[in-house]
């Protein structure tokens, strides 16, 4: 601890909400995989540290945890999962495609894609993590409460471990 907090954590967690993180998941799911993400999530980072008045070089991961706050990439996944379910008229069943009994039938079926520019896009990369989710999750897609309730459920760090594939692939593609 540097400096004594003038304000309480419930203040400045409030004073968070309203200013940054009202702004945050507008559009997340067009510019979260952006090269301004990295920039974003760098001030988030420092928001967290001075909400917590820690020193700069601590890891936020546990205070995102304590101020029950979502990362950047968390909201970014979150908010690219509503959008998948919400829209899922967009998205077509594997079961749809072939009538074959495979383990990825439940899947959302992905196009063929030849550019990396189509990789990044909210449709493909929507799917491609929504593959990745665990079974339970992928078979509440109908109900878009009860898909809510699971995926907010799901400790994030978990969430982030399912999709690091597809992150690191859309991280390649700037």
């Amino acid at each position: 601890m540097w400096t004594l907090p003038l304000l309480n954590i419930e203040t400045l967690k409030k004073a968070y909400f309203s200013f940054a993180h009202s702004i945050l998941p507008y559009g997340i799911i067009f510019w979260g995989i952006s090269n301004y993400s990295k920039i974003i999530f760098k001030i988030q980072n420092r928001m967290i540290r001075i909400i917590m008045n820690v020193d700069s070089r601590t890891s936020c991961r546990n205070l995102f945890k304590q101020l029950n706050i979502l990362s950047l990439k968390s909201q970014y996944i979150f908010s690219l999962m509503m959008f998948v379910v919400r829209n899922r008229e967009l998205f077509v069943i594997n079961a749809n495609v072939h009538n074959f009994p495979t383990r990825s039938h439940n899947d959302l079926h992905l196009p063929i894609a030849n550019l990396f520019v189509f990789q990044k896009e909210v449709y493909f990369s929507g799917a491609k993590i929504f593959n990745n989710l665990p079974t339970d999750l992928k078979q509440t897609f109908y109900d878009i409460y009860k898909f809510k309730k699971i995926l907010k459920k799901i400790p994030f760090g978990q969430l982030l471990l399912l999709t690091r594939g597809v992150l690191q692939l859309e991280r390649k593609c700037l």
